[in-house]
């Protein structure tokens, strides 16, 4: 069986990124899942990895003292160690012949230490905070270039001539075939919920709600997830009888909380300013059926202009959630949970799977 190296962004865990669900899906490959530390102190890598699935292991990388490439010694040095740790789990596991999968330009640095047959980068978001010659010389040497968008595809071209769409995805299961919850969510809630699930980033723009909640008191808006306490209106937004900061929740229980939403909504993040990265939330809404209502940036194109509502102002905003609840949903739910289907993440991991294949990487 064939060996898949992930090199992931972000750590295994309850709340799955892209990397996660994609691994989990890889039936087909024993899968070495190598997450970050978490810190500093962090010494789960001297634990050994940890089995979460039957063809899945995840370690823990050592943290490294410096990320900048400024302090050139020092940053070599923390390369290093990471490329010496991943090759003594990879020589304890025998794998000798193994895909790389890679998530972050910044891991470019890590292949010339490293012996992999084949080389995959997963673009899924904006990485202008890292040197564009990072991403550049890692879309170059790969095989395969998956992007999450048309705009990254773009953006990779002169980079690879072997580029894949790849949008993100959602685990369809549970968002659509979901049973009322057995406790009561929201006792003192008694007109329109409206929902959003994901974090409240510093970048958040929290102003439709700010101004919506106050124009309609007989409106509840409800968050679920963790809160950045240094987004500029969450203390006065929290101040408000009709807002609901649940604090972060699994997401096994966010099926629970959108239930209880009459109209799920999302907003702009300034750091995400026009991406047409379609967040895996937008498919987790569009899986329940339930009319969804987004902000747009000026001129920005709606994606599923059929099925959500996009508002470009707070007033348009107001408008477009009174619209959403007044929705008849006798066709437009089927054709949202449609899209969403499409997406499953089962589906987005048989298509890898099938490029892989077909480019002789997994031979």
């Amino acid at each position: 069986m064939k060996y898949i190296v992930c090199l992931s962004d972000a750590p295994w865990g309850a709340d799955p990124s892209r990397a996660q669900q994609l691994m989990a899906r890889m039936k087909e490959a024993r899968v070495l899942f190598f997450q970050p530390a978490s810190g500093r102190g962090d010494r789960r890598w001297a634990k050994g990895g940890v089995r979460v699935r039957p063809n899945v292991t995840v370690y823990t990388l050592p943290p490294v003292a410096v990320e900048d490439e400024r302090l050139l010694p020092l940053f070599r040095i923390g390369r290093r160690r990471l490329a010496r740790y991943i090759n003594r789990v990879l020589d304890k596991q025998r794998a000798r012949d193994y895909l790389l999968w890679t998530t972050s330009p910044e891991q470019v640095h890590l292949l010339d230490r490293l012996g992999y047959s084949a080389l995959v980068y997963d673009c899924s978001g904006d990485w202008s905070d890292l040197p564009d010659r990072w991403e550049g010389s890692l879309a170059h040497a790969a095989d395969v270039v998956f992007a999450a968008s048309h705009e990254l595809l773009d953006r990779l071209t002169p980079c690879s001539n072997n580029l894949a769409l790849l949008p993100n995805g959602v685990n369809y299961s549970l968002f659509s075939n979901h049973e009322a919850p057995t406790a009561r969510l929201l006792p003192d809630a008694s007109g329109p919920v409206f929902c959003r699930t994901g974090e409240i980033t510093a970048d958040l723009d929290l102003s439709p709600v700010l101004y919506a909640a106050r124009h309609r008191p007989d409106w509840t808006f409800v968050f679920v997830g963790a809160q950045d306490a240094d987004n500029p209106l969450l203390e006065r937004l929290s101040a408000l009888d009709n807002v609901v900061l649940t604090g972060p929740r699994p997401m096994v229980d966010l099926p629970d909380w959108m239930d209880r939403g009459d109209v799920l909504f999302d907003l702009l993040r300034e750091d995400a300013a026009y991406s047409d990265v379609v967040a895996t939330r937008i498919y987790e809404y569009l899986a329940t059926g339930k009319p969804v209502v987004c902000m747009l940036w000026p001129d920005q194109v709606e994606q599923f202009p059929d099925v959500i509502y996009g508002a470009h102002d707070q007033d348009d905003f107001v408008r477009l959630c009174r619209t959403a609840l007044e929705e008849d949903r006798t066709w437009v739910a089927e054709r949202r949970r449609n899209y969403a289907a499409k997406a499953a993440w089962s589906t987005r991991a048989a298509d890898v799977m099938h490029i892989l294949d077909t480019a002789g990487l997994l031979g």
